[in-house]
């Protein structure tokens, strides 16, 4: 049922939803957590690694943006989930590529903080 809230108040409804949506993750996905730990871990040294406000961003960006594609990807999972236990090809189909976006987006994380990184240490 769509909400008829509008304004500040959808605001704060959609917030409060959000806040449930990152501790649910949190909770119930380890990969999650495992994303989540690593981020906050290299997040400090983006100051070190990085030289320029669009390096920052590459590098801060590049975290957020892995934990956004395991957000989703922990969505479609449990909305399959949710469907039924058993095996279905488009069920698989759909996890499978979720799990792609993840690996492509943590493809993209470690080549811009490596390439970063190998630019720092070659100066």
């Amino acid at each position: 049922m769509k909400s008829s809230e509008t304004g500040w108040r959808h605001l704060v409804h959609s917030t409060r939803y959000s806040f449930k949506g990152l501790k649910a993750a949190f909770l119930h996905e380890a990969a999650f957590r495992q994303e989540l730990v690593v981020c906050l871990l290299l997040l400090p040294f983006a100051w070190w690694v990085g030289e320029t406000s669009v390096e920052w961003a590459l590098l801060i960006g590049s975290c957020f943006l892995v934990l956004i594609v395991e957000l989703l990807n922990s969505a479609v999972e449990t909305a399959i989930d949710r469907i039924g236990p058993e095996h279905h090809v488009l069920s698989g189909r759909a996890k499978d590529i979720g799990s792609a976006a993840v690996m492509l987006s943590l493809i993209m994380a470690g080549t811009i903080w490596g390439l970063l990184l190998w630019q720092k240490l070659a100066a």
